[in-house]
């Protein structure tokens, strides 16, 4: 075990790691996941926001992507990964855009009572 930990701290300490680090194959992936990261954010988010065709773009914009950073040479997983996660994150925010605007989600959210103020204080 002790020598999977010497392997693992010499690989960090390597020239290849510090010329991987100062890289846009690990910066462009990096600043990237801030497009993920946000539409996790919006989950919990009333779905009335969601741009349909925002998130029909930036889903297409993520399989592009993955694409590209599958065939690039070497393969920059980073990226892979996170196109992957705003792929995913994207297709939920999609689900929730077709439910409520053409499933009936928007007629439910407007017959059921909003909770009031003395029940979210009981709460």
């Amino acid at each position: 075990m002790a020598a999977l930990g010497r392997k693992l701290i010499d690989s960090l300490k390597s020239k290849e790691f510090r010329e991987y680090l100062m890289s846009t194959h690990f910066w462009g992936p990096v600043a990237n996941w801030g497009i993920p990261i946000a539409a996790l954010a919006d989950i919990k988010k009333d779905p009335k926001i969601i741009s349909g065709t925002m998130t029909t773009a930036v889903c297409r914009y993520s399989l592009v992507f993955m694409r590209v950073a599958w065939r690039v040479t070497p393969r920059n997983l980073l990226l892979f990964g996170c196109h992957i996660t705003n792929f995913t994150a994207q297709g939920l925010q999609g689900g929730r855009f077709v439910e409520y605007h053409y499933l009936g989600g928007k007629t439910r959210a407007v017959e059921a009572p909003a909770p009031t103020e003395e029940k979210k204080a009981a709460k």
